[in-house]
């Protein structure tokens, strides 16, 4: 089984706008059209089995809005492979409420993205909706590292995803983008000793970018093989996910890295799937 722990869609109606300014911003290629439709495409192209779509709340009133909407998109598509998990912001007073609406809809988690939300990962903002969260069992997901739209904005550093371990305690935590995008050194130092999880998302090979503008070299590299090693040697196959960051990196190529590392293959289904499953019960 191989499930995808870090997808997007976006909805109809803005969709073809936000993608592209997303991905003018960001100076990268997109592969898929950001739609459900698309998704699905694309977990089909690639035999992917399940999708989590993790929604970002960029603003406090749109919180319950997305996260009913994400409820009705898992009643209508789970056996099309699609889970969405819900969302929360810093800003939302009734977060207490709102995250036990959350689990009684049956969501699996929520996502927060602290440099979409201008707030850092540990501040008492998101301290207080993160024990809450621990408290209902529900998986937290969070954009970690630095964000390729915000050059050199970091929200969620290594040092503050420990920062909430040694507050609250160990808890369902996933820290995006293999624990802290283009921090990997500090995540390898600071966070090895957790018991967070990470995952592949957006992290591994090489970026793709767009046609219409020129890179440096050096600067589309990610993490290649031997560096994604080290992760395993530090956290352990068992707390590393499986994530393509869809619409943003291709599937195919994201299961290939995966499939031609230096591991067992029990290993690689452990990353590619049975992680997940295992997090998500």
């Amino acid at each position: 089984m191989i499930i995808d722990m870090h997808t997007h869609i976006f909805p109809e109606k803005i969709v073809a706008n936000v993608i592209e300014k997303l991905s003018l911003t960001s100076r990268t290629k997109y592969f898929s059209d950001g739609t459900l439709k698309g998704l699905k495409s694309s977990m089909n192209a690639a035999q992917i089995d399940f999708s989590v779509i993790l929604p970002v709340a960029t603003t406090a009133k749109q919180v319950e809005k997305i996260n009913s909407t994400a409820a009705a998109l898992n009643e209508e598509n789970f056996d099309d492979g699609i889970i969405s998990f819900g969302c929360i912001h810093p800003d939302y007073t009734n977060y207490r409420e709102e995250l036990s609406r959350v689990k009684n809809y049956g969501l699996k988690g929520i996502k927060i993205h602290p440099v979409y939300q201008d707030i850092n990962l540990d501040d008492v903002k998101f301290l207080r909706i993160l024990d809450r969260a621990a408290e209902l069992d529900l998986i937290v997901v969070t954009h970690a590292g630095l964000d390729i739209g915000f050059p050199g904005v970091v929200r969620c550093s290594p040092q503050m995803a420990k920062n909430v371990i040694d507050t609250l305690g160990e808890f369902k935590f996933v820290l995006a983008h293999m624990g802290g995008w283009k921090n990997w050194a500090e995540v390898l130092k600071i966070l090895g000793g957790t018991k967070i999880f990470i995952d592949t998302s957006f992290s591994t090979g090489k970026i793709i970018p767009r046609s219409d503008f020129v890179w440096k070299e050096e600067d589309l590299k990610l993490l290649d093989a031997a560096q994604f090693m080290e992760f395993v040697k530090v956290f352990g196959a068992e707390r590393i996910l499986f994530g393509t960051d869809s619409p943003w990196t291709s599937a195919r190529t994201s299961i290939e890295f995966i499939r031609n590392l230096p591991l067992d293959d029990a290993d690689k289904d452990k990353i590619l799937g049975l992680n997940a499953q295992r997090l998500m019960n």
